[in-house]
């Protein structure tokens, strides 16, 4: 007997490996900035951009991964890592070093090709994979500046391109171009050496290396910086010293790697395009002054989401329903361009491309403000087919590209939930600051809109890029900038004085922005973020299944099943766009309580002019004869449970409109002229009776129909 279980558990188990995720192994080749150096303590003093061509002289960083797409994450997870260095230049002397937990790191000390191996093993079994990285050295931009392109400079080839003409148009006039001819004549005095290692090509950043770089080639003509910036300094390089100035630049290399090896044949794998940050972030991450990369990284966008639908769908990029678009930061620049792709450029996670600086600005220049990427004009629209070009400034306009939703309420939100994505998609920020896809509960009835979208400069650039004025390390960082948060998750610490308080007179906390009213009807007056809390949990209470803090779409069924998914579709508007309500908060107010309404709940709404209620009062209903709804106005003297009632004509209750605890003070109910189950009621007298522990009054009203 123990023999046959121990045969059938080695079958089971030898099928179930046999449909197991094998692991793929892959090597990740890490940038290290001049920040990190200092944080994480490296040894190496040598940063990185994690490119596969290196300085010569400098240090490559490596980390392994495995990118089988397995669906259990212990049994994916790398358990071992052994690397080693299959092949090298003649001569070379490099070693490899363990770095991280895991990685490897080698300096590159010879030009030529370096073959890295790297074997991994998982749960699932074990599996190897190799890379080349080369080692080169700087060759220069060339025709910069009126200095001639000569062998081997970029343009000495690539001048006879038109594609690469053109972009090189484009930078030869862009601040990335001329920033260093811009600071040696007209810079602050403190302009100094640790600037010119960012604002040149090839400068040793920090590890000291003959590369062939600017301070290379400095050193070997004569010419040496003596501050302060003064006008005739640039002149006076290209006068004297003009074999500097095709490296007197932030030129190609510095965001394609080195070129001497491309230069020697044109290969391809030589030289990279990539729209990875490890290159803008040699340069972006030296806070306090320098820190757009620090707080990029407390951002979302580093971390974007990947969707592995990349590699089987979706790949015409300028459609709504492309998922490229706004998860892969290539897939993003290709919309931008206009482009499609035919084949695949994401089919696994290393592949991957998050948001990173150069998905959203152009590093070659345009003129755009901070050369942000243009939106094509065939598809600057919502999901509803609104244009946006006129509506957004031209820096919110990048944010809508992706923060909007990709369908249209009025003909998607009709139709049939099927999914767990069925909705406007996650993002609707854009839609809700218009005030635009919300699907209306009667023809012609438009909802209210607040000013957010002509008052707020710059629009969503406007409040979220808005700097904190914390100058230590806590939070100057976490939120504002290029973080685009208004709240440190780490500490809770919220940006909203300077994002919104500066206009409607509140400090510190979001919670602090009180509302005008007591909107969801709880009897307190809390926060506005809180208010729209309340009236989305009255949304989920009053969809099926009703009574309940959950929304079951599978029982939108019915002769309300329209209504159900009319409702559920505006609730998903406001949830998803994530603000609560801040972005338009009339809009959202007004929608949250029609949906309450239509459903047939109901709201008391305190009247925030009555300050000192001394009687408890029922009002008569108005309108009175009604068709199909009427208010019903009350006032509390005494805090306490209150409730409101409406009975037939032969007292039968037909629905408990109201039951809260509820402050002192003026409330107003809506009834639709429905009962408890939903459904209208027919024509006649009805009798609504106000309940409390101290008083209790009722009144007749007619429904006509």
């Amino acid at each position: 007997m123990h023999k046959l279980v121990l045969t059938l558990f080695t079958i089971i188990l030898g099928a179930s490996l046999m449909h197991a995720q094998a692991p793929r192994a892959h090597i990740a080749i890490q940038h290290v900035t001049p920040h990190q150096l200092t944080t994480a303590g490296f040894p190496t003093n040598s940063t990185a951009t994690g490119l596969r061509v290196v300085p010569k002289g400098t240090y490559a960083y490596f980390l392994p991964m495995n990118i089988a797409n397995d669906t259990k994450p212990d049994s994916a997870a790398v358990q071992t890592a052994t690397w080693s260095l299959s092949s090298k230049p003649s001569g070379s002397t490099a070693t490899l070093t363990a770095y991280g937990t895991k990685g490897t790191m080698f300096l590159a000390d010879l030009t030529g090709e370096y073959q890295l191996k790297l074997t991994i093993t998982t749960l699932r079994g074990t599996d190897d994979t190799t890379i080349s990285v080369f080692s080169s050295t700087w060759v220069g931009v060339g025709n910069f500046q009126g200095v001639a392109a000569t062998y081997p400079n970029c343009m000495s080839c690539h001048a006879s391109m038109p594609a690469f003409a053109a972009i090189f148009d484009k930078w030869k006039v862009s601040g990335h171009a001329n920033i260093f001819k811009y600071e040696i004549d007209s810079g602050a005095a403190y302009y100094s050496i640790a600037c010119i290692k960012c604002h040149t090509t090839g400068y040793d950043h920090n590890i000291v290396s003959n590369n062939g770089g600017f301070d290379d080639i400095a050193a070997q003509l004569g010419w040496k910086w003596y501050a302060p910036p003064k006008p005739g300094k640039w002149d006076s390089i290209k006068t004297q010293y003009p074999g500097l100035v095709n490296l007197a630049t932030i030129g190609c290399e510095m965001c394609h790697g080195p070129g001497s090896n491309h230069t020697m044949g044109g290969d391809k794998t030589k030289i990279q395009i990539t729209a990875a940050d490890g290159a803008c972030a040699q340069c972006h991450d030296e806070p306090w002054r320098h820190n757009k990369y620090a707080q990029y990284e407390n951002s979302t966008h580093s971390e974007a989401l990947y969707e592995s639908g990349f590699s089987t769908r979706n790949l015409a990029t300028t459609t709504l329903s492309d998922c490229m678009r706004c998860h892969d930061g290539r897939g993003y620049i290709l919309f931008t361009k206009g482009l499609t792709q035919s084949t695949a450029i994401a089919p696994t996670i290393a592949d991957h491309t998050v948001i990173s600086c150069a998905t959203c600005h152009d590093p070659h220049g345009n003129d755009r403000p901070a050369s942000l990427r243009p939106t094509p004009s065939t598809s600057d629209t919502l999901g509803s087919g609104l244009k946006y070009t006129n509506l957004f400034s031209e820096e919110a306009k990048t944010c809508v590209n992706c923060h909007k939703a990709r369908r249209d309420g009025k003909t998607y939100g009709i139709t049939k939930p099927t999914s767990s994505t069925w909705g406007p998609h996650y993002t609707s920020q854009a839609d809700v600051f218009l005030g635009e896809n919300f699907i209306p509960y009667q023809t012609g009835v438009a909802f209210a809109q607040s000013m957010h979208k002509t008052l707020i400069t710059k629009q969503c650039v406007g409040c979220h890029m808005v700097g904190t004025t914390d100058t230590g390390t806590v939070n100057r960082d976490k939120v504002g900038g290029h973080t685009f948060r208004l709240r440190n998750p780490d500490n809770n610490f919220q940006h909203a004085d300077s994002a919104c308080g500066k206009c409607h007179g509140f400090k510190g906390s979001f919670d602090n922005f009180i509302a005008s009213q007591d909107y969801d009807g709880n009897g307190v007056k809390e926060s506005f973020q809180k208010e729209i809390d309340g009236l989305l949990k009255l949304v989920r209470k009053n969809l099926p299944p009703k009574g309940l803090d959950s929304i079951n779409v599978a029982q939108f069924t019915g002769a309300d099943s329209i209504l159900y998914r009319k409702a559920f579709w505006n609730y998903q508007m406001v949830l998803n766009d994530g603000s609560r309500g801040i972005h338009n908060p009339k809009l959202v107010v007004d929608v949250l309580t029609k949906t309450v309404l239509a459903l047939g709940g109901t709201i008391a709404v305190k009247d925030p002019g009555q300050t000192t209620i001394k009687d408890f009062a029922l009002s008569q209903n108005y309108p009175n004869p009604f068709n199909p709804s009427t208010k019903i106005t009350f006032n509390v003297a005494v805090a306490g449970n209150v409730k409101l009632k409406v009975y037939d004509a032969m007292g039968a209750l037909v629905k408990e409109v109201y039951n809260h605890t509820a402050q002192p003070g003026s409330y107003t109910v809506t009834w639709n002229g429905d009962d408890m189950h939903g459904k209208r009621v027919s024509s006649g007298v009805y009798i609504y009776k106000l309940e409390t522990s101290q008083f209790t009054v009722s009144k007749k009203m007619i429904m006509l129909k």
